[in-house]
């Protein structure tokens, strides 16, 4: 079985709207990491030494690849990544092997019937 891994890097307060989406379109669940910083382009200003930039979280699905271009479009979407400056970023990767997936096998292999 070939699965990707999906990571998403945006602002805390579109976490839930991401995950929401992510999981419409077939993703079976997530890992959040909180608390992040980002910087783009241009570094993030300070106002007497207190750092503006608002945190950011990590979000990781591991979907299968048959699923992995319609999630990412759908999170690219949602999350007006092209419209907001500083939204957020998604890519996937490819993942060669996993273990731990067994609580979610019925919903990955559900997704591979269906994509064939």
């Amino acid at each position: 079985m070939k699965l990707k891994l999906i990571a998403v890097l945006a602002s805390s307060d579109k976490t839930e709207l991401i995950i929401q989406t992510a999981r419409e379109a077939g993703a079976t669940g997530a890992t959040v990491i909180s608390s992040g910083r980002g910087e783009g382009l241009k570094p993030a200003k300070t106002f007497l030494g207190l750092d503006l930039t608002a945190s950011c979280d990590l979000l990781l699905f591991i979907v299968v690849e048959t699923r992995a271009r319609e999630i990412l479009e759908r999170i690219h979407d949602a999350a007006q990544f092209e419209q907001e400056s500083g939204a957020g970023i998604a890519f996937q990767l490819s993942i060669e092997d996993a273990v731990g997936l067994n609580s979610q096998m019925d919903a990955i292999l559900a997704e591979i019937e269906d994509a064939i």
